[in-house]
């Protein structure tokens, strides 16, 4: 039997922080895939044999003056686009369209709603939230809903938000990241006999991933660790502002802002590490995490996580058991809970070790892939008028839209 042909359309392919992106496009094997992309980015550190580039159109400028703003035709019109990709979905032959990311869908709707084919969209985070540059976010969301056979949600925590904006809870799947293993050997970890406790976090260095959080709380575990090392594995606009606040606070000597770091570089970064931290917030628009990839990246490793109740998170730790979870914003308690941390070589290494085990259990990449490979057929299916077969694992996926509840 033919394998069924899936497009996946990443505006970008890819920005640093999209690995697990390109992680989950290249494990598919139960379909043939290929990326439609704006522009390409990083393409040595995500290279990738099959892109379709769309290129900039070069329409007269009279149309698209016409289009744009006579006509009021939304951007993939005036753009060019439109004739582009459907040029090219049928040159591939593609029986489904994998969108990343909401607003990306949003920007798709003229399309999606003309195409012959079915489209799924999935949601992480940062696009289930306020988008003031977006008119009408949650109208143009729930028309998407509407068009879509599935919408797929990285956590537990999104598709109780997706619900909220109005998605049909028949349409709604959780497809988790999934964490290749093998890429993440365990370590298990001991007190350094010298005191110089290794911290670290990596992210994008905005608003929603706590940096300052970890920043005051590692100040206060300092006065009892002094020769604790904190290191910053990410970029992003807050840099500036986060150096200012380490200088501020009299730790900047022994925190280390390191960048983006390649895969290698960022596995012996985790590998080294004693505790990792992860103190997600919620900002004024709303923007939650689903689960932080790097949070099960480092669980993977056997790193003992200090994360927040927030998002998708609780979903990953047990508090206590698998890791610990503080309130948003409360560097005291996320101090004291370092503290803790390092008060016993036991949590060290049987948290750890338990850590690795929920993220061999619930996160697997290949797990995941397959699920994921399920709904790509069940929406080609659900768009022929066939009826799908669904599968034990593909049912338990069908999310249960309760707020998770964080153990104390």
């Amino acid at each position: 039997m033919a394998k069924h042909v899936v497009a996946s359309y990443c505006t970008s392919f890819l920005k640093p922080e999209m690995l697990h992106i390109y992680r989950q496009v290249k494990a598919l094997r139960g379909v043939k895939t290929f990326v439609i992309t704006k522009e390409v980015q990083n393409a040595e550190s995500f290279p990738f044999r099959d892109i379709e580039i769309i290129p900039q159109s070069r329409m007269n400028l009279l149309r698209h003056g016409w289009l744009k703003f006579v006509k009021r035709e939304p951007p993939i019109v005036y753009r060019g686009e439109y004739q582009v990709l459907a040029s090219l979905l049928e040159k591939r032959g593609a029986d489904l369209m994998h969108i990343y990311f909401g607003h990306t869908g949003v920007h798709l709707l003229p399309f999606i709603e003309q195409w012959d084919k079915p489209c799924v969209v999935s949601f992480h985070g940062a696009d289930v939230a306020i988008k003031n540059d977006i008119a009408d976010y949650p109208v143009k969301l729930r028309r998407l809903f509407d068009l879509v056979p599935l919408v797929l949600a990285r956590s537990q925590s999104l598709a109780n938000r997706l619900l909220r904006f109005g998605c049909p809870p028949e349409k709604l799947r959780i497809n988790r990241t999934g964490i290749p293993l093998d890429e993440f050997p365990f370590v298990d970890r001991q007190p350094p006999p010298d005191g110089r406790w290794k911290v670290m976090q990596a992210c994008r260095l905005i608003p929603k991933k706590g940096v300052a959080t970890s920043l005051r709380a590692f100040a206060i575990f300092k006065r009892d660790n002094p020769h604790a090392e904190f290191f910053i594995a990410g970029k992003g606009p807050l840099q500036r502002e986060l150096e200012m606040l380490a200088a501020g606070l009299g730790i900047l000597k022994d925190v280390h802002f390191v960048g983006f770091l390649p895969e290698r570089k960022l596995m012996e970064l985790y590998a080294s590490s004693h505790m990792f931290l992860h103190p997600s917030e919620t900002p004024p628009d709303e923007n939650q995490e689903g689960i932080p990839n790097s949070v099960l990246e480092a669980m993977a490793t056997g790193l003992v996580v200090a994360a927040t109740r927030h998002g998708g998170i609780p979903e990953a730790i047990q508090h206590g058991r698998t890791g610990w979870l503080v309130p948003e914003e409360d560097h005291i308690s996320l101090a004291r809970t370092m503290q803790e941390i390092t008060s016993s070589p036991q949590i060290l290494s049987e948290m750890g070790l338990r850590a690795r085990q929920t993220v061999a259990q619930q996160f697997q990449q290949q797990t995941q892939i397959r699920l994921l490979e399920s709904f790509y057929e069940e929406a080609i299916a659900v768009n022929g008028a066939e009826e799908p077969v669904k599968s034990e694992a593909m049912t338990s996926q069908v999310p249960q839209f309760v707020e998770p509840v964080a153990a104390n």
